[in-house]
């Protein structure tokens, strides 16, 4: 009976969230006249014209190929500098013991509301001369995702015995090289398990990239789909599309990293 209830509430699970998707993809298939009109469920004739709208008359590869830059430099950005200051705090002592505290005091940085900042990020990127570039959107990201990267790997590689440093530097090894070839691998789930929440955080930031772009030349995929809601009406079939579509990278990219996932969450609960 248990064994029942269990598959049951994962069935529920499922189409719970299915569902949503499920009437975006239907809805983005209609014509206009039967999502707003006719309120049928499933689309009568499937069209593809909202995805065409969409990059011939929305700019919406513009948008699309901005969020996937921007991802991609800050992601890798953060993994570096992250990586490196999480291995600092995990391998060398301070004084008063400040390594114990500092992964914390980063970690603040994600704790606060992004509202709360957003206005002092403005006059920083506007006094740079930022403002309207992939740049500004960056460091910003980067910064944030640096916090969380020390604050996830510090665990894993406290965990990693500095004996087999140790020993790799006896056989002629710098610090440096023996970071890369013994440390990081035995690191690696974590690593990945960073990176994958680094990539869905920064793909679905809205406020910030809403403050500090203004054309299609530096806007992300979610700015680019607000921009689809008018004063009067909101274009629907056009909204239901750019779901779809912006959903598509994230998606896939999570289905090709759901093994790494799983595995680095797993060995951080058990560390």
């Amino acid at each position: 009976m248990r064994s029942v209830l269990h598959r049951l509430a994962i069935v529920l699970a499922v189409v719970w969230s299915l569902v949503p998707i499920g009437w975006m993809i239907a809805t983005s298939l209609k014509s206009n006249r039967e999502i707003t009109q006719d309120g049928t469920l499933l689309p009568a004739t499937a069209t593809f014209e909202n995805y065409r709208s969409l990059f011939t008359y929305r700019a919406f590869g513009s948008y699309l190929t901005n969020s996937l830059v921007v991802t991609v430099l800050s992601v890798g950005v953060s993994l570096v500098v992250g990586t490196l200051g999480a291995y600092a705090i995990a391998r060398f002592r301070l004084v008063w013991g400040v390594e114990r505290r500092v992964a914390v005091f980063l970690l603040l940085a994600r704790i606060l509301p992004p509202v709360v900042i957003v206005v002092p990020a403005f006059l920083i990127v506007e006094q740079a001369g930022l403002l309207d570039t992939w740049w500004s959107l960056v460091l910003l990201y980067s910064a944030f995702n640096v916090s969380f990267v020390v604050w996830m790997m510090e665990s894993f590689f406290r965990e990693i015995p500095v004996d087999l440093e140790e020993a790799a530097m006896v056989d002629g090894d710098s610090r440096l090289t023996a970071f890369r070839r013994i440390v990081l691998p035995l690191a690696a789930p974590g690593l990945v398990a960073s990176a994958i929440f680094a990539v869905i955080v920064t793909y679905n930031e809205f406020l910030f990239a809403l403050v500090l772009t203004t054309t299609p030349r530096a806007q992300t995929m979610p700015v680019g789909a607000a921009t689809l809601i008018g004063r009067i009406d909101i274009d629907w079939g056009a909204m239901s599309a750019a779901g779809v579509i912006g959903a598509a990278p994230i998606v896939l990219f999570a289905l090709l990293v759901q093994r790494h996932l799983v595995r680095g969450l797993t060995l951080g609960a058990v560390k």
